[in-house]
């Protein structure tokens, strides 16, 4: 009987510490292109991210806290986990200050570890449609309301450092109608895992 291939996991980076957040929003969504997040050791490769400042019309904190976006006014380096129309989770890392409620939202993800979880919690087996938007990538790693205002580095969440340079593109968010100019959305050039292709 001929030998069973397993691919390989792709290696990690250094983790990233909740100071990795501290600085402009802008600054920490590209450096997290590339990076990996796992939700108790399930997860890939984030391929496209999207930074919302507190100064914006888009930002959920724009109006001030409410309980709902209270984790986004609280210290960097924690989750941010809100429900999209009423039908999906979405999760975001919350960047700067302390009371300046600017966060990136995580879009699109690469598999890389636990793709067998993430395609039963999906009912999915494309690879490439398992991450392919907020929503999606969620589902795939079993995030829900009970990750909202967790440390970013302490289990169940881990995330590492990219390991090697990616061409990064930027342009406008995707699916608001506030701010719709701001070119704060990133992503891996080209990866066949986002929720979008950029423009050229």
């Amino acid at each position: 009987m001929a030998p069973v291939s397993k691919t390989s996991t792709p290696r990690l980076g250094k983790a990233l510490k909740r100071a990795f957040f501290a600085r402009d929003v802008r600054e920490v969504a590209h450096d997290l292109i590339g990076a990996t997040m796992l939700i108790d050791g399930v997860g890939g490769r984030i391929v496209e991210v999207e930074a919302y400042h507190h100064t914006e019309p888009a930002a959920h904190s724009y109006n001030g806290p409410t309980p709902r976006n209270q984790a986004m006014f609280g210290p960097p380096g924690y989750a941010y986990v809100y429900r999209s129309y009423g039908i999906h989770w979405c999760v975001n890392f919350v960047c700067e200050e302390e009371g300046s409620a600017s966060a990136v939202l995580i879009r699109a993800l690469e598999p890389t570890h636990g793709v067998a979880a993430m395609r039963r919690r999906r009912h999915l087996q494309d690879l490439h449609a398992l991450c392919s938007g907020p929503g999606k990538l969620t589902e795939a790693l079993g995030i829900t309301i009970a990750h909202n205002a967790l440390p970013l580095d302490r289990p169940p969440i881990a995330l590492h450092a990219r390991t090697e340079e990616m061409e990064v593109a930027t342009g406008i968010r995707i699916g608001i109608t506030k701010a719709v100019e701001l070119p704060w959305r990133y992503g891996v050039r080209g990866s066949k895992f986002l929720s979008k292709p950029f423009p050229r």
